[in-house]
């Protein structure tokens, strides 16, 4: 039976919020603010080089490296990366001005669990690792290191950026600035480039989102990074921000609620825009800039014929899923839609996409799993 049925209905919006102080009055520009989400899965050397970057960044900020379940030696590798017996490499390139020289070591890991809180009236570690037993999915991971960080009063935003990213200096100072400047921000964005085209933009904020069509189209992908901008455009032509560098305020994870786990991958990031729609603003911080390596953590590509079988079927899961529950109506068109691309694939002989497809469209699981 296809899978039609999954998320419970969306609750009714109450007045748009604007957030309280959690304690007493202080200065909106605080570094001690943000805390810093990224999750790892079998890919500790791109993990190590997002840390780098991060690290550089002022040393209120709090970090939480997610450990998603890998079962390799992510684990390791990065124990040792901090205690400095696994030196920082940074690879060849215009970027390696970003994380040259690493960091001094031995750096503090705190060791941290999927129960684990910051005890009252202490400040969360500058960097922990937090180490879930199982694959939870990009919004399982991020959802655990949130939790932490939020158990800290002082911090209330969280920064999720992608473990094969890595992070311009300025970047704290222009995402604390974007919030502070409207308390009804509770989603903003920053530019995000390619990490092997730094001059060239990935993405500015987000993505248009054409709810008829059910795609995604990155705003001004493709053009050159230091080209003009009108920051308020992008604001207005934003429907989601994406997950490869996306900023959420504590007033909005408290009122809206954490990531949906029930997208494994991809739709997590629209899900949540729509269901912040009306409560809260987008924010774009433009001088905050991320390096992304796109598609570096499951095979997603700029074009159809590159996108992994693995890629093909959660991307089509996850839109079906999101469908059935923010706009059932429109649910069959996308079935219909998935089945048109399934035999487009078949057509083009890329038959290993086609059975992972027909089993998103039926509502089954992959075969070797998550």
């Amino acid at each position: 039976m296809a899978d039609q049925t999954v998320l419970p209905p969306r609750p009714p919006l109450p007045p748009l919020v604007l957030p309280q102080p959690l304690l007493a009055p202080r200065d909106i520009r605080d570094p001690a603010r943000l805390g810093i989400v990224i999750v790892n899965y079998r890919q500790p050397g791109f993990t190590i080089e997002c840390l780098e970057s991060l690290l550089r960044l002022p040393p209120e900020v709090r970090i939480v490296a997610v450990d998603n379940g890998s079962g390799d030696d992510s684990l390791d590798r990065l124990r040792r990366w901090a205690s400095g017996e696994l030196p920082h490499v940074a690879p060849d390139g215009p970027l390696a001005r970003l994380t040259t020289p690493p960091v001094a070591k031995p750096v503090a890991l705190v060791p941290a669990g999927p129960a684990t809180r910051i005890r009252a009236g202490a400040a969360a570690p500058r960097l922990t690792l937090l180490e879930s037993d199982a694959n939870l999915g990009f919004a399982g991971g991020n959802n655990l290191g949130t939790r932490y960080l939020l158990s800290d009063p002082r911090i209330d935003l969280i920064w999720y950026v992608n473990n094969d990213a890595i992070v311009a200096p300025g970047a704290v100072e222009a995402l604390i600035g974007t919030f502070a400047a409207d308390p009804r921000i509770g989603m903003a964005g920053t530019t995000v480039c390619y990490y092997h085209w730094p001059d060239i933009i990935q993405a500015r904020n987000g993505a248009r989102f054409s709810v008829v069509t059910g795609n995604g189209r990155l705003i001004d992908n493709g053009r050159p990074a230091r080209g003009p901008v009108n920051s308020k455009q992008v604001v207005d032509e934003t429907g989601f921000v994406t997950g490869a560098s996306l900023a959420i305020s504590r007033a909005l994870w408290e009122t809206v609620g954490e990531m949906s786990e029930h997208y494994f991958l991809y739709y997590e990031e629209i899900d949540w825009a729509t269901r912040a729609k009306g409560r809260f603003r987008f924010g774009y911080a433009r001088a905050a800039t991320v390096y992304h390596r796109h598609g570096g953590t499951i095979g997603s590509a700029p074009t159809r014929a590159e996108r992994s079988p693995r890629a093909e079927y959660w991307m089509l899961r996850s839109r079906l899923r999101f469908y059935a529950a923010h706009y059932p109506a429109l649910w069959p068109v996308q079935w219909l839609y998935g089945l048109g691309q399934t035999l487009w694939q078949a057509m083009r002989g890329r038959f290993a996409k086609v059975g992972p497809m027909l089993r998103a469209l039926f509502g089954r699981s992959l075969e070797t799993g998550p």
